[in-house]
Order: C-alpha cells, then structure tokens, then sequence
C-alpha cells in the first residue's frame, strides 16, 4: 500500500498532459488500496488563483479521480516551510546567492566555467563574508540555495536505479517565498505522501529532494517519472496547441467519458477498467503523442 497524491499550480485549467498524471498517480494509489490526497501548489503568488483551484478539483472529480480530506492550499503552509529553512540554514546546509537568472545563464555558457552542480555554477557557493556585505549594501536581495553535494541514487518505480546529481537548488527565492524544491518535500511529508508520480522532465529535481528530505529527517518518498504527453510535432503538450482541457475538448463534442476512455489506452489498460486492473509495467516508456482526432 502507498499513499500518493497529486499537486497541480493553480494557474489555470489543466491539460491532458496534467489529467493523464494525475490518472496515474490515483491508480498507482487505489490500486494498492493507499489513501490520494490533493494539494494546490500556489507559491506563484502572481498567476495563482482560486477559481483554478476550483475547475481543476472539478475536471479530476468529472474524470472519476477523487481524493481523501480536504485539499492542501500549499501558501497556508508557509510558516512550516520557513521553519525547516531555518533548521537547514542553522545547520549550514545553505547558502546566499545574489546571481540574477541572467547572470546564471551567461555563467554556465562561458567556455571555462568551473560547473559544480548541472544547473548551477556555483558562483556564490564561495562567497566571502565582505562579498556578501557588499552585495547587501548594493541591496541585492538574495535567494538561499541548498549546498548540494555528489550524487545520490534515485530508485524511480519506472525508470529503474538512476545516479543524479544533488543540484544547488533554491529553497527560499529572493522575495523571501518558500521555492518549490523545500515545500514539495515539508509538505509531502504532512500530508503522509509515500508514493510521488510525476512526469519525467522533473527527474533531476528528485535528488536535491531526496537531499533536502535527508537533512530534515524525513522519510524518503518513492518516484514514478512518466513519460511526457507531447504533441503531434514532438514539442511538450501546452495549451498553445489547441484542444488539450477538458472545456476545450466539450467544446468540440468529446465527452469526460471519452477523454477517462483515452488516458486509459494510454497508459495499457482497456478503456472501462477499474483500478484493480491498473499495472504500472503496461505504460509505454516513450512519450505519449496527443491528438484529438484519436478521439
């Protein structure tokens, strides 16, 4: 049995990309007889908003998927978050850094840029406490990063035993916001998720995960890294490609029925199978391609 649960941004509707994950997370759950759980990941305080928590809690129950309690709003969750910040920083597992994404950009391109994490450089990793001052009195806000370290070893449900590298991440963006690495771990834990699905394009967030989950004491959550829905030309499913929601797909005559019948095929199972007959060895292991005219 393993809990798990589904986290979308509430940014607006979702797509098929986001219905076929979160079908396969509730299988992946209700076919071991493990509790699902749903939590809004709205830390983009911007683009975030309460009527896109709303149609997606009604496009999931409108495909069948339903969820044990009450709905997580992750911003309620800050001064939990905070807290294990603390913890980390007090313990000397993080560090400032002051670098704008541009300054990262044009420092992982230079020809001789010593890289000590895959996504960044480490330019403030070293810092002297006179540099950090300057930068203050400059009043350049700074994020704090996780001093990542080596590599670690991810056993993903799909993919097997995979080697990654423990980025720097941000844990806490220069606004003072809580970032997504440091929530999903505190809040997974909270709400008792054992089991994470997800698509594979965020693979090598789960080592500095799995780090972060380590240093706060926290008991290791299992992966599942899913194969992307793309579309016809290859690209990453988005909304720019026409009918991809739920209302999308209404308006053009397809039924909820139709699209829960084809996220089924998807993923290797008949069209009006329960979850007592879901196998996670049935899914294809390359990318999904999405067309409305298979419906």
């Amino acid at each position: 049995m393993a809990n798990g649960r589904f986290a979308p941004s509430p940014t607006g509707d979702l797509h098929v990309g986001n219905l076929r994950t979160a079908l396969i997370a509730w299988l992946c759950a209700r076919s071991t007889g493990g509790h699902f759980v749903l939590r809004f990941e709205d830390l983009d305080r911007v683009t975030s908003r309460p009527e896109h928590q709303i149609g997606q809690l009604r496009d999931l129950l409108v495909l069948g998927l339903d969820f044990d309690g009450e709905p997580l709003v992750q911003s309620t969750r800050f001064d939990a978050h905070h807290e294990a910040i603390d913890a980390l920083a007090t313990a000397g597992h993080t560090y400032e850094c002051f670098c704008t994404r541009r300054e990262i950009a044009e420092a992982v391109r230079a020809p001789n840029g010593p890289m000590e994490s895959p996504g960044y450089p480490g330019t403030c990793r070293t810092l002297t406490d006179h540099q950090r001052a300057d930068h203050h009195a400059a009043g350049r806000r700074p994020a704090l990063r996780l001093r990542g370290h080596g590599t670690t070893i991810v056993n993903d449900l799909f993919r097997g035993r995979v080697e990654l590298p423990v980025d720097d991440v941000v844990i806490r963006r220069n606004d003072g916001v809580p970032a997504y690495n440091l929530a999903v771990v505190v809040d997974d834990a909270y709400q008792n998720v054992e089991e994470v699905v997800r698509a594979d394009d965020l693979l090598s967030s789960a080592a500095p995960q799995a780090r972060i989950a380590e240093l706060l004491g926290i008991s290791p959550v299992s992966y599942v890294h899913i194969p992307l829905v793309v579309s016809p030309s290859g690209e990453r499913l988005s909304k720019r490609d026409g009918a991809v929601t739920l209302a999308d797909l209404r308006a053009v005559g397809v039924t909820p029925a139709q699209v829960r019948k084809m996220l089924n095929r998807s993923i290797g199972m008949n069209e009006r199978a329960g979850s007592e007959h879901f196998d996670l060895v049935a899914i294809p292991p390359g990318p999904w391609v999405f067309t409305a005219a298979e419906l």
